[in-house]
């Protein structure tokens, strides 16, 4: 199974890159499924339901959120009447939505999705993310119920995300971070076969402070003072995250490939035959 996952979508940039080249690149890779995390779409806080019903017209099969998943407030309503929506797993008891979804792709095969928040420099206290997402993968044995198991996880501490694709190795087809918008170097299949990215990066303008338009930010670095509020960089965005190949029988990776196209970073992404 062909996989493509994308980091954050960061604003009208980074929807407007999904829109612009995702179709394309479910044609020219031939993907079967496509996860996108877009909890900052929408002016870089949160995700509205009309932004999220642009993203899912685009290709997107399964959007995931994160710590601003409710900040525009008809997520709230609008998340469970879409199934293709899924919300951290420990975001807070009562929640609405879900934390964890099996999907099924065009040929039927079953794709499940999770997403679980970190607590290490995290400004609020979440649950435990290991014992969140404990019982979903004991109960969806990878390879068995689900040909292709995909952990987004988002938080702050590289370590923590490393920790999580460890634990997760061997039971997970990608365990990938979110959350910090810079997409890092480490793309690797671990020890019992997971595919591992610690950040998937972001859908967004990198002429920016990771995903803002500087000026603010960068006052803020050197005086301490605050102006104005953050605003999304409109430049030309790159789409930032990773691709895998499945195995349908044993839910594994056969690789694991950085995926970024257009904008400012180095492209990168599968080459087919």
């Amino acid at each position: 199974m062909r996989i493509l996952f994308l980091g954050d979508v960061m604003g009208r940039a980074g929807r407007g890159a999904v829109a612009e080249h995702l179709p394309r690149l479910r044609k020219e890779w031939r993907l079967d499924f496509v996860v996108v995390n877009g909890e900052n779409a929408s002016n870089g806080m949160g995700l509205s339901g009309a932004h999220a019903k642009g993203l899912l017209d685009a290709g997107v099969d399964c959007l995931t959120l994160g710590d601003h998943a409710f900040d525009q407030k008809d997520m709230l309503q609008f998340i469970e009447g879409e199934s293709r929506i899924v919300r951290p797993v420990n975001f807070a008891k009562g929640a609405p939505g879900r934390g964890h979804r099996m999907f099924t792709d065009a040929r039927g095969r079953k794709v499940l999705v999770v997403q679980v928040l970190g607590q290490v420099f995290m400004k609020r206290a979440f649950d435990d993310p290991f014992s969140a997402v404990e019982p979903i993968l004991k109960a969806h044995p990878l390879g068995g119920q689900a040909q292709a198991i995909i952990v987004d996880m988002h938080c702050e501490a590289t370590s923590e995300k490393m920790a999580m694709g460890h634990y997760c190795d061997g039971r997970a087809s990608l365990v990938v971070g979110t959350h910090t918008h810079v997409p890092t170097g480490d793309a690797m299949l671990l020890s019992s076969g997971s595919g591992y990215l610690t950040d998937a990066g972001m859908c967004g303008d990198y002429n920016s402070v990771i995903g803002m338009e500087k000026s603010e930010p960068m006052r803020r670095f050197i005086t301490g003072m605050v102006k104005s509020r953050f605003t999304p960089a409109t430049g030309e965005a790159t789409l930032s995250g990773v691709f895998i190949e499945t195995d349908d029988r044993t839910g594994l990776p056969k690789e694991i490939i950085p995926v970024r196209q257009g904008g400012k970073l180095q492209p990168s992404g599968p080459v087919m035959a």
